[in-house]
């Protein structure tokens, strides 16, 4: 009798080099956008400027605006078979406020999230 091997899920090492999270915020929008680093294409992408989340949202721009994004942002990634990303985090950047608001809610999502800190940048 003959045992098959056990099948592997996919590993997730090979899904968070290539996505990378970058994140924008202006004085009015919140922006957030995955990017497939070897094609430099963005694979997915949220942002409050949206003609169907602006009329849903009050406040285009604070941390509720930006908890919202993230969970579209999370769906979308899903919908996409993409179960992981990295995000570059500057050492100027701190992970409060907005940040936190939108890397939690894609984490909620169920999409898994790896901080990574980048210096000298």
């Amino acid at each position: 009798m003959v045992i098959p091997p056990a099948v592997r899920p996919p590993r997730l090492f090979d899904y968070l080099k290539p996505y990378v999270l970058k994140l924008h915020f202006t004085n009015k929008f919140v922006h957030a956008q995955v990017i497939h680093s070897p094609t430099a294409t963005v694979a997915c992408s949220a942002s409050s400027q949206e003609k169907a989340l602006r009329e849903t949202m009050g406040v285009t721009r604070d941390v509720a605006a930006a908890a919202k994004i993230g969970k579209l942002l999370g769906e979308r990634l899903l919908m996409k078979d993409i179960p992981a990303v990295t995000i570059h985090m500057k050492k100027e950047q701190m992970y409060h406020g907005k940040v936190k608001a939108v890397i939690d809610s894609v984490r909620e999502a169920g999409v898994k999230v790896v901080k990574k800190d980048v210096k000298g940048e």
